[in-house]
């Protein structure tokens, strides 16, 4: 082979070899059928052919043509494989950047260096200095101005004054030190150096600083707070315990999160970021195993607590090995899992103490819920959003499922869509409750009086409604988020709600006759009503029903549909009428004065006179009797009154009557003649009596005796 001859590349070899190949397979016959010819072949020819001749050369074309060519590695289908593929990966390259760990950093810090060489480290110096100056400076000037108003105010009597004068300071320091720092002129790599770790440290002392200010009512258990809240609240040891952890958790992750941020900004290749959170993990990981295996429990035994330590040491393992993996997102569904619930239950016993517990107004209304279920939506929603982002950022490249993506989603969404309807709710059910406490108040104007009556009756059937329709929306807009089609289903309950009209038409009756009852404003809540043999104190109402308290006790539940004409006995105003017989040689004239007597004391006694709209009267004479003289009465008094001013009015005409010589009407037995005869008549009627009373009485005691 002659070392002369060079080719260009490997691919225009083979073409070349393929050309001469197909040329001397193709063409064999012929040409050794015809004239060699005279002229002898080029030089680079003659080199071509010499060549093919090489055994080595023709063994290597012959295995080029024989080798297949390789097959193109497929990407695993199923969303398992993909997992797996995805960790073996990130494992891969963790193990190939643990060499090149430390000159990575060495070459940050030198390109780092490099830029304060260019300006010098004292601008640099004094820059850092300006940003604490500024933040620090209007935190405490923040802090004291707080401290004179709260001296002249007394301000912070109130666990969520105290709070707000504690957190207020910090967010001061946050936008102050935030500010200087980017009016600052810093190098562009130290920038996203500092940038990191400033707003790691604001996060961390605001962090600390809401963990101080809800954790300080349980373990100081001021006497501010009422009996039944402090039992709602950890004991103090067990308060300070998981303050302090929850401080060191909240440096760590802060340095964490600092060290990872400014890692990317200074362009640390992926693999050096990733070994560098598995191996900040770890100090994490220590310090939830500590936390796991010292924390306060009940009192239980001694292997179910092994038991319960030895599986969140696992599971605290396992998730530190999903976070070294790359699976954030299943990580944090791990930590929410670990660390939600216990935060939910200590965030809303200290929240009861922040309440206020006889809210008159709507304003501390409001206050109540956005203290109460405030916090549990804000701290849900943020994990919620949190997961989220990580979602979009992390896993999408290891599920790749647009149903499970989908369906994921439409669960966070539902979340936040549950617990803005649980607020809104809680809102409105706090509004209307504080509205019926106050129409329960006793007020002199009748005008008032009847508006609490109808508010009585009709918000908590309002407050029955808005409870379903918001739970009907809530649920439908949870469906729509999860991709179900809720047209359809709309229908579909359309044509139920139909059928189900045709075959249930007394419930049906029952509730539409409920509805025109309330537009009439039949009757209240606290009306005495009568329905055909119902009658009884309205007590409560349902949607198809109304609840009737007897005046004897019993309760009668009578559907709408069956009431029919209602006598209302306790609207506006009542007529009560009585009678009285007198003797017919009473002075009628006389009795009229009298009883005008008797309606102006009524009026002035101090209990009845305001239930009196018109005192009683003597309306004339209304018959005459066999003995007497019926005489009739009347009086105006507010429903429900009656009975007990009319038994006081007959009493007082008794007293009055015998005062002046009046006499009631009364059986008596007039017969004519002398004296003689009527003494006579009157002793044979005694006679008569009393042989009357013996015959009666002989079979009686003979019975008895014969007992």
């Amino acid at each position: 082979m002659s070392s002369t001859f060079r080719l260009g590349g490997q691919g225009a070899v083979l073409a070349l070899f393929a050309l001469v190949l197909q040329l001397a397979g193709g063409f064999d016959a012929p040409l050794a059928a015809q004239e060699v010819p005279t002229t002898a072949p080029p030089a680079k020819v003659q080199q071509l052919i010499e060549l093919m001749d090489d055994p080595e050369v023709r063994q290597w074309l012959a295995a080029k043509q024989t080798t297949p060519p390789p097959a193109v590695a497929t990407p695993p289908s199923g969303v398992a494989s993909q997992w797996v593929a995805q960790i073996r990966r990130h494992l891969g390259g963790m193990r190939e950047a643990a060499p090149r760990l430390v000159p990575e950093w060495m070459a940050a810090r030198e390109r780092i260096a490099a830029e304060m060489q260019n300006q010098g480290a004292m601008p640099i110096l004094r820059g850092f200095g300006f940003v604490l100056l500024v933040g620090y400076g209007a935190e405490f000037l923040l802090r004291y101005l707080l401290r004179r108003s709260a001296n002249r105010s007394d301000a912070t009597s109130g666990h969520g004054l105290a709070a707000l004068f504690r957190i207020a300071p910090l967010i001061a320091f946050a936008i102050a030190a935030i500010a200087a720092f980017v009016l600052a002129d810093w190098p562009m790599r130290l920038e996203a150096a500092v940038a990191p770790l400033l707003i790691a440290w604001i996060a961390a002392r605001l962090l600390i600083a809401v963990a101080a200010a809800m954790a300080k009512p349980a373990y100081e258990k001021t006497q501010e707070v009422e009996a039944a809240q402090l039992d709602a609240l950890p004991a103090p040891d067990v308060a300070r315990f998981w303050h302090g952890r929850f401080v060191v958790f909240v440096c760590a992750v802060a340095v964490l999160w600092a060290v990872l941020d400014m890692m990317q900004a200074l362009a640390f290749p992926a693999d050096v970021r990733d070994l560098t959170a598995a191996g900040l993990g770890l100090v994490i990981l220590g310090i939830a195993i500590d936390t796991a295996l010292r924390r306060p429990a009940a009192d239980v035994t001694a292997g179910r607590r092994l038991l319960a330590n030895a599986l969140l040491v696992a599971f605290l393992i396992l998730l530190w090995f999903v976070w070294s993996a790359g699976m954030k997102v299943l990580f944090w569904v791990g930590v929410y899992i670990v660390g939600l619930p216990p935060l939910l239950r200590f965030v809303s016993a200290t929240t009861r103490t922040m309440r206020d517990a006889e809210a008159a107004d709507n304003i501390r209304v409001m206050r109540n819920v956005l203290i109460d279920r405030g916090a549990r939506f804000a701290i849900i929603a943020l994990a919620a959003a949190w997961l989220a982002v990580v979602f979009r950022f992390n896993g999408s490249t290891m599920m790749q499922d647009d149903a499970f993506n989908r369906v994921f989603r439409g669960v966070l969404a539902g979340i936040v869509i549950l617990l803005a309807a649980d607020f809104i709710w809680q809102l409105v059910k706090e509004f209307i409750n504080l509205r019926l406490k106050q129409s329960s108040i006793e007020m002199a104007d009748p005008a008032q009086v009847a508006r609490d009556m109808r508010l009585r009756t009709l918000l908590p059937i309002l407050r029955n409604f808005l409870a379903v329709f918001i739970a009907v929306v809530a649920g439908m807009m949870v469906l729509s988020g999860l991709g179900v089609a809720v047209g359809p289903l709309i229908a579909g309950a359309g044509v139920f709600g139909v059928a189900i009209g045709f075959g249930s038409q007394t419930l049906v009756k029952d509730i539409l006759s409920g509805v025109f009852y309330m537009m009439d404003d039949a009757f209240r809540v606290g009306e005495y009503i009568q329905s055909g043999s119902y009658m009884g104190t309205v007590e409560s109402f349902s949607i198809r029903s109304v609840k009737l308290r007897h005046h004897r006790g019993p309760v009668f539940t009578v559907p709408f549909g069956s009431l029919g004409a209602v006598q209302n006995m306790s609207r506006d105003w009542v007529i009560d009428k009585f009678k009285i017989n007198v003797s017919y040689d009473t002075n009628i004239a006389k009795v009229k004065k009298v009883v005008k007597g008797v309606g102006a004391a009524l009026l002035e006694d101090e209990e009845l006179g305001p239930l009196i709209i018109e005192t009683v009267k003597m309306k004339g004479v209304e018959q005459f009797g066999d003995y007497g003289v019926t005489l009739s009465f009347a009086m105006t008094t507010k429903p429900g009154h009656q009975t007990q001013i009319r038994r006081r009015a007959q009493a007082m005409i008794k007293e009055t009557f015998d005062a002046n010589g009046i006499n009631f009407a009364s059986p008596t037995v007039q017969v004519a003649g002398d004296d003689g005869q009527a003494t006579a008549a009157a002793a044979a009627t005694r006679d008569a009596i009393a042989k009357k009373n013996a015959a009666l009485a002989v079979p009686q005691g003979g019975e008895a005796a014969a007992e």
